[in-house]
């Protein structure tokens, strides 16, 4: 990436143009996708083994910030090669590909359910009820992603970041620092104000892009500018410390929402000061959570990406390289994993069986194609 930016000197030599992907990127995605699933799972056993038990913030802050910083890897790492038209196009081109798949995931998320429940069953566990009452609304009203069923909120949010990244892209260009303020500033407005984004039938979208958008816009500036800044921060005693104090003070407050012999540790005053800790919003604790788990693993992971290459390392890049049909493919199979244990055994063994089917499934798709991929790139354009 240093010889595509201006202020290249600024960027840190990690490039991710055609096969030269960043592997520790496409890793922590895979992995946020594998949490995700187990998450998406009620009642499972198996999110103990993930981010959400542990802390305010879990694998979705992960999820959006290597966002950010692919896009910014993606399309800002090319732009003096490719100029703005094809930058511009590449990445509303992808803003469209998270769009058609968030209807083909309505499609046969709809049609799943019907099956499996007819026009009565799991429609509160997946707010779909609304869609069996009145499809032809639904139907309008998610084309303009203000409706989305369980599980599939998160995309709308993703089409709107991406759609608005080529300007973001063109305000880094020109000051990264009045970029990152404004992306901070709106972020505040949301936090003071409420500010939101309406949904069908009421209420806000549950993943508020408006809040969003600054994990994913610090993800975008940290590549381009943040790593160079950051660094003496980072890589300082201090931080870590605090990092890690703030990371044992989250670590007891959550693990107090589930143990009960906890909730002692936690005074009422401290209480009445952090809650409610929103999701919808990305409250302030979720974010500092995220920043501090951030500092931590970037100290304790090697630079240099040693042991990428072991098989369970390479199940998760190959679920990080194809992300949007793996998350598609995870609300499905997630869904379907709560019926079996809705209707047959919730036992904790069969618990253990579907998650572990769950993600075998999602590692088999994405090594497939990422195959198929690769075989099609020598084949002729048909068209």
């Amino acid at each position: 990436m240093t010889d595509h930016f201006p202020g290249a000197a600024k960027v840190p030599a990690i490039r991710s143009d055609g096969d030269r992907r960043d592997l520790r990127l496409d890793a922590c995605r895979g992995l946020a996708l594998w949490f995700i699933f187990i998450d998406h799972i009620p009642d499972n056993a198996l999110a103990w083994l993930t981010l959400r038990n542990y802390g305010f913030s879990d694998a979705t802050e992960v999820f959006v910030f290597v966002s950010g910083y692919t896009c910014m890897l993606a399309y800002g790492g090319a732009l003096r090669e490719q100029g703005w038209p094809t930058t511009v196009t590449r990445a509303l081109r992808r803003g469209w590909e998270i769009y058609a798949a968030f209807l083909l995931l309505l499609i046969a998320y709809f049609a799943l359910i019907w099956v499996v429940g007819g026009s009565s069953r799991y429609l509160d566990e997946t707010n779909t009820g609304f869609f069996f009452k009145d499809p032809g609304a639904a139907i309008v009203h998610a084309a303009v992603m203000q409706y989305a069923p369980v599980n599939t909120d998160i995309l709308p949010t993703f089409v709107l970041l991406h759609l608005a990244f080529p300007g973001l892209l063109w305000l880094l260009t020109r000051s990264a620092a009045v970029a990152l303020a404004a992306s901070f500033l709106l972020y505040l407005m949301v936090q003071v104000f409420g500010w939101h984004v309406p949904a069908w039938p009421s209420g806000e979208l549950y993943f508020n892009p408006l809040a969003w958008q600054v994990l994913f816009v610090f993800g975008a500036w940290y590549p381009y500018e943040g790593a160079g800044k950051l660094r003496t921060i980072v890589q300082s005693r201090a931080a870590l410390m605090l990092a890690m104090l703030y990371l044992a003070f989250s670590l007891v407050v959550t693990l107090s929402w589930q143990i009960k012999e906890l909730e002692g540790f936690v005074p009422d005053a401290v209480s009445k000061l952090i809650y409610p800790i929103y999701k919808s919003h990305l409250a302030p604790l979720r974010l500092l959570h995220f920043l501090a788990l951030a500092i931590v693993v970037s100290r304790l992971t090697p630079p240099d990406g040693r042991g990428l290459m072991k098989p369970w390392m390479m199940a998760m890049i190959r679920c990080g390289e194809n992300s949007l049909a793996i998350y598609c493919l995870g609300v499905l199979l997630s869904f379907m994993g709560f019926v079996i244990l809705s209707r047959f055994s919730g036992t904790i063994a069969m618990q253990v069986a579907i998650s572990i089917a769950g993600i075998a499934l999602m590692i088999a798709a994405a090594t497939l194609m990422t195959w198929t991929s690769k075989q099609d790139r020598p084949g002729p354009k048909l068209f």
